[in-house]
C-alpha cells in the first residue's frame, strides 16, 4: 500500500472514531459475541469458489437452473420445495467449460459456473454478506441449495494481501497503527484498553481497503504496553450477522488468558533484557547434520526441581538458574555435544489455564487407579498440556511466565531464556503447529475463523473442517494462512532469535509454502536456519491429493528435514499404533526379536531379525536414497529400492533431510515400551544398557540426532502412550538422578484403559524399576555417545556422496550374526574426521559375538579416547577387541563399542 493511500484510509478512520459505529460500552461486554441479526438457517457449503469468477458444485445437475443469491445481513433461507426468502437479490450465472484449476483436482466431478462479466465488480462487496448457490424448479422453488467454500475467490480478489508487511497492531512515536484482514467483514472498529483488565478507554472506526482487503485504523498517540480488541461483524452460518469481539491472529503478546491483544513495538528497548542485541548462538553447527536435539517440555524442565525457586519452576525464568539441577544438566549435555534445545510449543496455548490453574497432588499403589484419576479430574484446568492446541500463533505462552497478566513480562522472560540456553552453549529451536488449531467456528478462543468465518480451515466436501490432524486443519495451501505460518516464523526469528523450527505434522502443509518459509527465516536469521517437521502421509491431502506435500517422500531435495521411523520401529519393535498382545509380543532390535524372546514373544521368525537389522542399517545409512546395502537375502539393492511397507526405505537426498529418533514425546518413553517387551527376568541394570543400545543407533547415524528430554535419565511415564494432557504427574523429571518415576501408577484411562490389565503387573513389579546406580550409568554413557559423535565428522557426513563413498558395512548379507551391527568408516582426507577411519559395533545380543571384516586386515585401531578414558561410563565396552590379523572384533553382550584408526 501507497504512503499516500495508508494516509488516507488512517484519516478516514480518525474522522470516524469520535461517533462510531460501535458503541464504547460493547467492547466491555461480557459476552464475546453479540448477534446483530439473528437467522438459523444451516447449509452445507457442497460448492467452492475456484477463483473471483468461477465456481464448482460437484455432484450438482449439469443441466439445472441455478443462481447465486445475496444478503448484506445474512437472512437467506433457503428450504427445498419453497423460494429463497431473505435474499437482497440475485446473480445469473453462466456455464463455464473451464477445467478444475490444480490446487482444486481433488473435488469430485460438477457443474462449473460462472459469473457474468457485469457482476463481477459487485462480488467485493457481496462477499461482504452472505452468498448461497440455490438450484431452482421452473417456478423458483428451491431444489438445492448451498454456501459456498470461499477460500478460492478471496485469493484471487485480495491476491494483494500477500504483500501486507503490518498486520497487527504497529506503536511508533505519537502514533499506533492497526491492521487486520478481514475481507468478509461487514464492518470493523477497534477497542482499545489503558490495561489488562479495566475498561475501554475509545473504539475507533477501522476503513477497508477494497484492494487487500485488510482494515486500517491509526491513533495518534503511541499505545506501547495498552491493549486491544477487534469488533469484526460477520455473516456466520446458523447464526445471522455476528457481532464478534476477538483478539488479533498476529498478537505478540496478550493478558491472561488471551483476553486481550497487548500493544507492543518488539523492537523496544524496554522489551528486550540486558545483552538481548548482542547475544548469539553458540557456533556449534556448520551443516544441519552437526544437530544433535533435545526435545524438552517448558514446565516438565524444572517443574519437579526443588533446586529451582518455587516461583519460577514451570516458567521461563527457571533456565535462569545457572546452579539448578537441570541447568547444570543441560550445560553437562552441551559439554558433550549436543547442539539444540527443541522446546515444545511456547506459542500462546488454548488448553491451560493462565491464573490458578489446579496443581493436583496424586498418591497411591505403583500400580494403582488413584492417580490417573485425580489427574483426568483435573486434566483441563491444571497447569500442563504438551501445548499443541495453539491459540495465538505470534504470542509467547502464558502459563510460562511469573506474571501473565503483563503482556511485556512474557516477551522478556522469553528472550531471556533464550539469552540463559545461549550462554549454556545452547542452540534454541522450538515446535510449531501451523496445521491446525486449538478449536474453531464461533467459539470462545477460535480466532481466525471468528475473523474470516469458513477461510484459514481445510474443508472437506460438505463444508465442515477436516480433523485429520486431530483438531481443526489449518489450510495453508490458502494465500493467508499461508502468509500467517511464514510471518509467524520470521517473527520467531527475527524477534526471539529461534535457530531452528520442528514443525508438527508437517505433511499436512505445501512443499512450496515450506520453501517460501525457508526462505524468509533465512532472510530474517542472515544465516540458515533449520527445518525439520513431521513428514507423515496421511489425511485428506495424502499422496499428494490437493498439492505437493511437505511430507518425507515429496521434500527429497529441499534440504528441510523429516523424522524417519524406518530404524526408529525397528530399534523399539512394533509400531506406535500397537496395544493389547501386541505391544508385548512385537518385539524390536534392542529389546529381545528373535535372539531373547519374551513370554509372546516366540512365534518370530529368524528373518524379522534379519529384516529389522538390515532397516536399521537404512537409518545409519541417512536413509539416502543412492547408498547400496547388501540385504539379508544375499542381494544388493540401493536404498530407494528396499521396500518399507508401500514406501522406500530410503527416501532422502541428502543426510541433511532425515532425522533419526527413538523416542520423543509421543507415544512410550524408550525405557517403558522396553518394560513392556525385554523379558521380566532382565535385570534393571540391563535395562539401562538396552537404554544405551538404543541412544548409541541414533548417536551413529548418519544425519540429524533427536532425543527426548530424559531418555538419558530412563524417563518413565509410568507406561502412558499420551501423556499431552497426564499432568505433571506423569510426566515428571528428576535431575538429582534418584528416580525414573517408573511405577507411580496406571497410565490415564482414556488413552491406557483398554491395557490396564497387562500394565498391572508390569508397574507392580519393583524388581523392574531402576535404581540410582542405573539411572547415573545411562546419563553418563549418553554423555560419552555425544562425546564420541561430536569427536568426528565421520559420524555427520555433509553429503549423500560422502556416504556413499565412505561407509561401508560389514557382517552383511546372508551369513550375518543379525544381532551386531557393524560399520567402517573411512576418514582419510575428510574434513573434521580427526581419525584415519571409525568403525562402530553395536551388539544387542546377551551374549558376546565375534564378527570380522577381511578389509580390515592388518590395521591397527584401537578403543575410541572416550571409552578408554579413565571416567568412561561403560567398563564393558573396554572388554571389546580387535584382532588385527583376521580384522576381527569381539564384542561384548549389549554393547556399544567405537574403535578409531590414527
Amino acid at each position: 500500500m501507497t504512503p499516500l493511500r495508508y494516509a488516507a484510509l488512517a484519516a478516514a478512520a480518525l474522522a470516524s472514531s469520535a461517533h462510531a459505529a460501535v458503541p464504547l460500552a460493547t467492547c466491555d461486554n461480557p459476552s464475546f459475541q453479540e448477534v446483530l441479526q439473528a437467522s438459523s438457517a444451516t447449509l452445507d457449503a457442497r460448492a467452492v469458489w475456484l477463483d473471483r469468477r468461477l465456481l464448482t458444485w460437484p455432484g450438482a445437475d449439469a443441466g439445472a437452473s441455478v443462481r447465486l443469491y445475496h444478503s448484506a445481513n445474512a437472512s437467506i433461507v433457503a428450504k427445498p420445495g419453497a423460494k429463497v426468502e431473505g435474499a437482497d437479490g440475485a446473480l445469473t450465472l453462466e456455464k463455464s467449460a473451464a477445467k478444475l484449476p490444480v490446487r482444486f483436482k481433488y473435488l469430485a466431478a460438477g457443474p462449473v459456473l460462472s459469473l457474468r462479466p457485469a457482476d463481477l465488480a459487485r462480488m467485493k462487496d457481496l462477499h461482504r454478506g452472505q452468498l448461497v448457490l440455490v438450484q431452482e424448479a421452473a417456478d423458483g422453488r428451491v431444489v438445492a441449495a448451498t454456501r459456498i467454500q470461499v477460500a478460492g475467490a478471496l485469493d484471487d480478489l485480495y491476491a494483494a494481501a500477500d504483500g501486507i508487511t503490518d498486520l497487527g497492531a504497529t506503536p511508533k512515536q505519537g502514533r499506533t497503527a492497526f491492521r487486520l484482514w478481514a475481507p468478509t467483514a461487514r464492518s470493523v472498529a477497534i477497542c482499545t484498553y489503558d490495561s489488562a483488565s479495566g475498561r475501554a478507554t475509545a473504539v475507533h472506526d477501522m476503513a477497508f481497503d477494497a484492494r487487500t482487503g485488510a482494515w486500517a485504523a491509526q491513533v495518534a498517540r503511541d499505545l506501547s504496553g495498552s491493549y486491544y480488541r477487534y469488533a469484526v461483524d460477520v455473516a456466520v452460518d446458523g447464526m445471522g450477522l455476528v457481532r464478534n469481539l476477538v483478539t488479533d491472529p498476529y498478537s505478540v503478546s496478550l493478558t491472561t488468558d488471551s483476553k486481550r491483544s497487548y500493544v507492543a513495538d518488539l523492537n523496544a528497548a524496554r522489551l528486550k533484557p540486558k545483552g538481548w542485541d548482542a547475544t548469539r548462538a553458540p557456533n556449534t553447527v556448520k551443516a544441519q547434520t552437526d544437530m544433535v536435539i533435545y526435545e524438552l517440555h517448558v514446565r516438565d524442565f524444572s517443574i519437579n526441581d526443588p533446586s529451582v525457586p518455587v516461583d519460577k519452576r514451570g516458567k521461563y525464568a527457571a533456565f535462569g538458574e545457572a546452579g539448578s539441577n537441570g541447568m547444570r544438566h543441560l550445560k553437562a549435555l552441551a559439554r558433550a555435544g549436543l547442539t539444540d534445545i527443541h522446546l515444545l510449543p511456547v506459542y500462546d496455548l488454548g488448553s491451560v489455564p493462565e491464573k490458578d490453574c489446579a496443581v493436583p497432588q496424586p498418591a497411591g499403589s505403583p500400580d494403582g487407579e488413584s492417580q490417573q484419576a485425580l489427574t483426568r479430574k483435573t486434566a483441563d484446568t491444571d497447569c500442563f498440556n504438551w501445548g499443541y492446541d495453539p491459540y495465538h500463533y505470534n504470542a509467547p505462552e502464558g502459563s510460562y511466565a511469573t506474571d501473565p497478566s503483563d503482556g511485556a513480562r512474557r516477551i522478556l522472560e522469553f528472550r531471556q531464556m533464550v539469552m540463559d540456553l545461549h550462554r549454556a552453549g545452547l542452540r534454541v529451536g522450538t515446535d510449531v503447529v501451523y496445521n491446525h488449531t486449538f478449536i474453531a467456528g464461533q467459539n470462545e478462543k477460535s480466532v481466525l475463523d471468528r475473523v474470516v468465518p469458513g477461510y484459514y480451515h481445510r474443508l472437506n466436501a460438505a463444508g465442515a473442517i477436516e480433523r485429520s490432524t486431530c483438531c481443526d486443519n489449518t489450510a495453508t495451501e490458502n494465500l493467508m494462512m499461508a502468509k500467517l505460518m511464514i510471518d509467524s516464523a520470521e517473527l520467531w526469528t527475527r524477534h526471539y532469535k529461534i535457530d531452528s523450527f520442528r514443525f508438527d505434522l508437517m505433511g499436512h502443509q505445501p512443499r512450496a509454502a515450506m520453501e517460501r518459509l525457508q526462505r524468509r527465516v533465512d532472510k530474517a536469521a542472515g544465516r540458515h536456519v533449520q527445518l525439520i517437521g513431521e513428514g507423515w502421509n496421511f489425511g485428506e491431502v495424502a499422496d499428494g491429493a490437493r498439492f505437493v506435500q511437505a511430507s518425507q517422500l515429496s521434500l527429497n531435495g529441499s534440504g528441510i528435514g523429516t523424522f524417519s521411523d524406518r530404524a526408529r520401529d525397528a530399534v523399539r519393535g512394533g509400531s506406535a499404533g500397537d496395544s493389547g498382545e501386541a505391544m508385548i509380543r512385537r518385539q524390536g532390535y534392542i529389546n529381545g526379536l528373535v535372539y531373547d524372546p519374551n513370554a509372546l514373544g516366540a512365534e518370530h521368525p529368524r528373518v524379522d531379525l534379519l529384516r529389522a537389522a538390515d532397516m536399521i542399517r537404512v537409518g545409519l545409512a541417512g536413509s539416502v536414497r543412492p547408498y547400496s546395502l547388501q540385504t539379508f537375502d544375499g542381494s544388493t539393492r540401493k536404498l530407494a529400492d528396499i521396500a518399507y511397507g508401500n514406501q522406500p526405505a530410503g527416501y532422502a537426498s541428502q543426510p541433511g533431510e532425515v532425522v533419526n529418533y527413538v523416542e520423543n514425546h509421543d507415544n512410550q518413553t524408550l525405557f517403558d515400551i522396553n518394560v513392556l517387551k525385554l523379558p521380566l527376568r532382565t535385570s534393571a541394570a540391563e535395562r539401562a544398557r538396552v537404554q544405551v543400545l538404543g541412544m548409541a543407533i541414533n548417536a551413529f547415524s548418519q544425519g540429524v540426532a533427536y532425543y527426548h528430554a530424559g531418555i538419558d535419565t530412563l524417563r518413565s511415564k509410568s507406561l502412558d502412550k499420551n501423556s499431552f494432557n497426564s499432568g505433571d504427574w506423569f510426566n515428571r523429571i528428576d535431575w538429582s538422578y534418584q528416580d525414573n518415576y517408573f511405577g507411580t501408577g496406571l497410565p490415564p484411562q482414556d488413552d491406557n484403559g483398554k491395557d490396564w490389565a497387562l500394565l498391572k503387573p508390569f508397574l507392580a513389579n519393583a524388581a523392574i524399576k531402576p535404581k540410582p546406580a542405573d539411572i547415573a550409568f545411562a546419563r553418563d554413557a549418553f554423555r560419552d555417545l555425544l562425546a564420541i559423535r561430536a569427536s568426528s565428522t565421520l559420524f555427520r557426513m555433509r553429503s549423500t556422496d560422502d556416504i556413499v563413498q565412505r561407509l561401508r558395512f560389514f557382517n552383511t548379507g546372508a551369513q550375518q550374526q543379525p544381532t551386531v551391527l557393524a560399520a567402517w568408516i573411512d576418514g582419510k582426507g575428510y574434513p573434521g574426521a580427526n581419525f584415519a577411519g571409525i568403525s562402530y559395533l553395536v551388539n544387542v545380543d546377551t551374549v558376546a559375538h565375534t564378527v570380522g571384516d577381511a578389509a580390515l586386515r592388518g590395521k591397527r585401531l584401537k578403543l575410541h579416547p572416550v571409552h578408554a578414558a579413565a571416567k568412561a561410563a561403560d567398563k564393558r565396552a573396554v572388554q571389546a577387541r580387535f584382532d588385527s590379523a583376521s580384522g576381527s572384533f569381539t564384542v561384548p553382550p549389549r554393547t556399544a563399542v567405537v574403535f578409531v584408526a590414527d
